[in-house]
């Protein structure tokens, strides 16, 4: 299951997805406001849109366990999920994920660059985008993150600078992106050095081996020890892709 960064829908994930879907089902889908979804009223953090997921899985009868994949602020959003849905999910890649603390932090430690960043969501952001930014941590909160996740988790960073990342920038962003090895119990940091933001378009390979490690990971672990009436997770051998931008109403399409 693909979640997008903010401002990205399904597209940003075409880099690797013929290599995924030759490996089982694949769903991407575009979030309110994005493509040809329509907007919701209401909040917009990650605890409602990680809610607003698991409907939209259950309305199209897409069973889990669930790899998930999380993009940059997608990346929240996913981590959210197997925190309100740890049965739910099998495991995890993360790639260059916002971390819960980082808009605070900029605030906080790089207020001069988060005045631009500001600045510039005011003037480039859609709606939907604008809404998801500023909700960004509002549920975050209510979420138990005492102990790791109890799950495969790979975490991949980009490990070229961004433009405009001030020396301080660069050091709140390596702090937090080792607080994510606590909070999702991902083993290791592993730094893409040939990356930008985009590992998917930048480093499709780096991306592709990681998912497969962790679904190998699954697999061997379930096939070790199965519970009962539960199926095998990640199945390679059914389904085809399922298209979410199809047929979904507005008053339950993300």
């Amino acid at each position: 299951m693909l979640q997008a960064g903010l401002g990205d829908g399904q597209q940003a994930w075409r880099p690797i997805l013929p290599a995924l879907q030759q490996h089982g089902a694949v769903f991407a889908y575009d979030r309110a406001g994005y493509g040809d979804a329509a907007s919701v009223e209401g909040a917009r953090d990650p605890c409602t849109i990680a809610r607003e997921l698991h409907a939209l899985l259950q309305q199209q009868k897409i069973a889990a366990p669930y790899l998930l994949v999380g993009h940059s602020i997608g990346g929240l959003y996913q981590y959210v999920y197997a925190r309100l849905y740890p049965a739910e999910v099998a495991g995890m890649v993360l790639l260059d994920p916002t971390h819960p603390e980082h808009w605070a932090s900029m605030q906080r430690e790089v207020p001069t660059l988060a005045a631009v960043v500001r600045s510039m969501n005011a003037l480039s952001l859609s709606s939907a985008n604008r809404r998801e930014f500023r909700d960004q941590t509002v549920c975050l909160d209510q979420l138990d993150q005492r102990q790791p996740l109890a799950m495969p988790v790979r975490l991949l960073v980009s490990g070229i600078s961004e433009t405009g990342a001030t020396p301080a920038f660069r050091t709140m962003l390596e702090r937090l992106r080792k607080d994510w090895l606590r909070l999702s119990g991902a083993s290791q940091l592993q730094v893409v050095a040939e990356s930008g933001h985009y590992l998917q378009k930048d480093a499709p390979e780096v991306v592709l081996q990681a998912i497969e490690a962790v679904r190998t990971s699954v697999t061997a672990s379930t096939s070790a020890a199965p519970s009962p009436g539960v199926s095998p997770a990640i199945s390679t051998a059914t389904s085809e892709r399922i298209d979410p931008t199809t047929d979904i109403s507005p008053s339950t399409k993300p």
